[in-house]
């Protein structure tokens, strides 16, 4: 009841602030799951299509409700790796900071020179990191790495495997191979003749390569690194140009967020103390970008996925804390949904609204429209996805959290909250 009181008082009257004293809560662990480049639209979409309108996202069942900010040191709408700074970090930076800040080492909020995962591992803490996309993405990458240049793309890529972090799941296998050497999704990009598989599995990395390898792990295992794809684990790219190649949204045997989330829990389960895991839904990000609204449905149905198997964890062990959140909008996403005299089902929807704006269907432009699952009378009803750009905006951006600490996000939430919200919970401390 009182979290209740306190989250409408917040909404109501505006941000809670932080207290300027230590906390008395106990420590556990943090999983922050980022799937980027989603708003609150987004999440009704998503809702729309796989539960109907009266149904529940995984998303849903968590308490915490924060209004999100989402802007950097030097302009409204943040990047990327701006934004995976202010979370790792968090501090206000530039738009261009790939976990540092104009080519400097930054202070965090606590004080050290070191993002919150970084000191969570110096501290005995065990951590993870999991992305849909390369292993270069900033959304987790700025966790455990930095450089001057988001594009210096074989730098970021030693840094984060010789991070020591327990667990790396994710594609981009081309920056980890020497340029032309072969591996099990493509040729080696590197020009630097490092072969980082190597390097990890010389350094007590178990690797595995597909979905199948990785359900087979033991939950013994010691450190695991997961290289599922050559580049991302899907195929960012229009309805149009999937149909004409024959490609689905994913890789079929690249695992899911879910099944990648469920492992590192159960590496971490079996161990003594505390974890820290980074998980991080790129194609809702890549999709929204390239207005493929299928892609981008299916995408948030994984983060979603993923989402529900922290909650069945959460269950049994509630000092996990579960935090949520994007850094922007991509593709600036809405639904419109009408009566079915206009908005037939069987018709395909016009390519573009009145003001210009694209319209996507089920299968792209001029396809028939997406349908949404029953509502509680058994009704279904159509729908379109209407897009503003292909940039990312400052959007509509929720945070939400549940488990322990979820109290904390409410009201006004800026982006560097996230990172004191996942310090007080690792680390038993309110910071400033």
């Amino acid at each position: 009841m009182h979290l209740i009181i306190t989250m409408l008082f917040a909404l109501l009257f505006g941000s809670l602030s932080f207290p300027q004293t230590d906390s008395k809560s106990n420590t556990g662990n943090v999983i922050f799951i980022h799937p980027d480049g989603t708003g609150l639209s987004g999440w009704h979409a998503c809702r729309l299509l796989y539960y109907g309108p009266d149904g529940e996202l995984n998303w849903d069942r968590l308490p915490g409700i924060g209004l999100y900010r989402g802007h950097t040191k030097n302009s409204i709408t943040t990047s990327s790796q701006a934004g995976a700074t202010m979370h790792a970090y968090g501090v206000k930076v530039d738009y261009d900071s790939y976990g540092l800040q104009q080519g400097e080492i930054i202070t965090a909020a606590s004080g050290n020179h070191m993002s919150i995962m970084q000191e969570a591992k110096s501290k005995g803490i065990y951590t993870g990191i999991i992305n849909s996309g390369s292993i270069i993405e900033p959304g987790t990458g700025v966790f455990v790495a930095s450089d001057p240049l988001r594009e210096h793309y074989e730098a970021i890529s030693k840094k984060i495997i010789q991070s020591g972090t327990d667990i790396i799941l994710s594609g981009g296998e081309e920056w980890l191979l020497p340029e032309g050497f072969k591996g099990r999704h493509g040729a080696g990009k590197r020009k630097d003749g490092l072969n980082l598989i190597s390097w990890a599995e010389q350094n007590g990395y178990k690797v595995v390569y597909n979905r199948d390898e990785l359900l087979k792990v033991s939950a013994g295992v010691e450190k695991l690194l997961g290289v599922f794809a050559e580049g991302h684990t899907f195929n960012d790219i229009p309805e149009e140009i999937l149909v004409q190649n024959n490609l689905q949204n994913y890789s079929p045997d690249a695992p899911t967020l879910a099944e990648m989330t469920k492992k590192a829990i159960d590496i971490f389960s079996n161990k003594e103390g505390n974890f820290m895991l980074v998980v991080e839904e790129e194609g809702t990000d890549n999709f929204g970008n390239c207005n493929n609204a299928g892609g981008y449905l299916e995408a948030l149905k994984r983060a979603d996925d993923a989402i529900g198997v922290v909650l069945k964890y959460i269950h049994q062990n509630p000092n996990t804390l579960i935090i949520t959140a994007s850094d922007s909008e991509a593709g600036g996403l809405e639904v419109l949904g009408d009566t079915e005299d206009k908005m037939n089902p069987d018709n395909p929807v016009p390519a573009n609204d009145k003001n210009g704006a694209p319209i996507d269907g089920r299968n792209g432009t001029g396809s028939k429209p997406f349908i949404s699952a029953p509502d509680k009378f058994g009704s279904r009803f159509p729908f379109e996805i209407h897009w503003s750009t292909k940039s990312d905006i400052y959007g509509s951006v929720v945070a939400r959290a549940g488990g322990l600490n979820a109290e904390y996000v409410n009201g006004s939430f800026d982006n560097t909250d996230v990172y004191r919200v996942m310090y007080l919970t690792l680390f038993g401390k309110l910071l400033k």
